[in-house]
């Protein structure tokens, strides 16, 4: 992990002159040998402190330029550094010996706090954008969208209404607008880029459950529910037992896709259903159910359609895979994560509605205070179950206006392409058996013989090592791997050759 020192006894020494006398009879202080590095450190903390300097310290915090140049230069290497892939988690004990009391009556400084955030609380975490990062679903952020979410929190812009927020929302809008052509959605459509897939998902349902109320006149004896597979994303039973709904399974057919035949039954037999969720990609295996014959069942009984694509809608940017997602067009509610798969950093979920009426019905907050705003407007409180936000879908903007879609969809398909690849070389091995033709970029094998404590001894060896992350998982009632590729800097013959050198072993050692 990084650990950026000026020299070995202060990470990050308090900006000072480049040369100061010594004290009448003190000799003069060494100096540090300069280095490329230590000049750069000392020409950022200059700069900083000039664009400070018509700052005037304030009242009640100080003068707070030595904090500001800190944090900005820490982010501005870090914005730049290698990662690697390591497992380092520390109790919080561990921590507790290390770091000490850091909140404090007269506070610790701003290097002092800075040194332990690098030297010990961030080596404590373990890189999500690391090419060998191939556990969960990592995430792959460009340099743009790192840097610029810098700006985002440096212009401190409330995004919940459009009177605070008309610039950024603006640059959001457009962001939204290009998913939506994506979905091939009609220009009313709109959207909201919420905190992560299960806020979205949680807000989705919320519109569907309350548009159901409004469209029957009374909830039903028994209570609302919604349907999906049991390969769902965890977050839709979290939002169902959050808005008080009762959650239908549908059977997957035995390539585990939802489908609309599975669907009809079930929708006949329980009126309360006022949701169907289909997948447009599951994490654990990165399947794409049948929308086209999901969605027309679903509205035929009167149910809203919403699409997790959380993981896998990116991939709608591909055209080699946006046949999968066909019949979304007619879908309700949609949700993806750019901090999954459109290499956006952390937080960001872009939701969006067909037709964004039932939403704003759903959502919109009245206060007296509130109730002068123009909700001719994109007021994006209205959408989503928040009031306060952070203009978080910018750094995706950023990244988007700097680079263009063409690019975008490049990177989706070359992730597509990493999993085929090492999906192919694991077919053809004689050690590996490969459970499913990836149909987006998670790719799902298993090691025949090993025991599930093989499995683990294999995958922990490997992150402590800082060799590859692949964490256990279950697949078909059994214990398998699994390798999601969301990084368009992931070499697939670099994990192929981690695969081939450690996997012979029959004990997983």
């Amino acid at each position: 992990m990084l650990g950026v020192t000026e020299d070995s006894t202060h990470p990050f020494p308090s900006p000072a002159p480049d040369s100061a006398p010594a004290p009448d009879g003190a000799a003069a202080p060494a100096t540090p040998p300069t280095t490329p590095e230590s000049s750069e450190r000392s020409a950022f903390s200059r700069a900083s402190d000039a664009l400070q300097r018509h700052r005037a310290p304030s009242e009640v915090w100080g003068d707070e330029r030595e904090a500001v140049s800190l944090a900005l230069r820490w982010a501005a290497e870090h914005t730049t550094v290698a990662t690697d892939p390591k497992t380092t988690a520390r109790s919080a004990a561990e921590l507790q010996a290390a770091v000490g009391e850091t909140i404090t009556e007269d506070g610790i400084g701003a290097a002092r706090a800075m040194e332990l955030f690098d030297s010990v609380l961030l080596p404590a975490t373990r890189a999500a954008e690391d090419p060998m990062n191939l556990a969960y679903i990592p995430a792959a952020p460009t340099r743009a969208a790192v840097a610029f979410d810098t700006v985002v929190s440096a212009a401190n812009v409330f995004g919940g209404v459009w009177e605070n927020g008309a610039g950024a929302i603006f640059a959001e809008n457009q962001v939204l607008r290009w998913i939506a052509d994506l979905l091939e959605w009609p220009a009313e459509s709109a959207g909201v880029f919420v905190s992560g897939g299960t806020m979205g998902n949680l807000s989705a349902l919320a519109t569907a459950r309350d548009h159901a109320l409004r469209a029957r006149g009374r909830r039903p004896e028994g209570g609302w529910a919604l349907a999906c597979a049991s390969t769902a994303h965890s977050s839709v039973a979290s939002a169902a037992r959050l808005l008080d709904m009762d959650v239908v399974t549908v059977p997957i057919d035995d390539r585990g896709h939802l489908t609309g035949e599975a669907l009809e039954g079930v929708l006949a037999a329980d009126p309360r259903i006022c949701a169907v969720v289909a997948s447009g990609g599951t994490t654990n295996a990165g399947i794409v159910d049948d929308l086209a014959s999901v969605i027309p069942v679903a509205h035929r009984h009167g149910a809203w359609v919403h699409v997790d694509g959380a993981y896998g809608g990116a991939a709608l940017a591909a055209p080699s895979a946006k046949g999968r997602f066909a019949g979304i067009q007619e879908a309700d509610s949609f949700i993806v994560d750019p901090h999954k798969w459109l290499f956006a950093p952390y937080d960001c979920c872009a939701l969006l509605y067909r037709d964004p009426r039932p939403a704003a019905a759903a959502h919109s907050q009245h206060a007296a205070y509130l109730d002068s705003i123009d909700r001719g407007e994109s007021n994006p409180s209205d959408l989503a179950a928040h009031l306060s936000r952070r203009t978080r879908g910018l750094p995706l903007w950023y990244s988007l206006a700097t680079h263009g879609t063409a690019a975008y969809s490049a990177a989706v398909e070359r992730c597509l392409a990493s999993a085929r690849t090492v999906a192919t070389a694991i077919e053809a091995s004689e050690h590996l058996e490969l459970l499913l033709e990836p149909e987006l970029s998670v790719v799902v094998f298993r090691r025949p013989g090993w025991t599930p404590v093989a499995y683990r001894r294999w995958s922990q060896r490997l992150a402590k090592e800082g060799t590859l992350l692949c964490l256990p998982t279950a697949f078909a009632g059994e214990i398998a791997l699994r390798l999601a590729f969301v990084n368009p800097q992931t070499d697939p013959a670099a994990v192929i050759d981690v695969l081939e050198r450690t996997m012979h072993a029959a004990d997983g050692s």
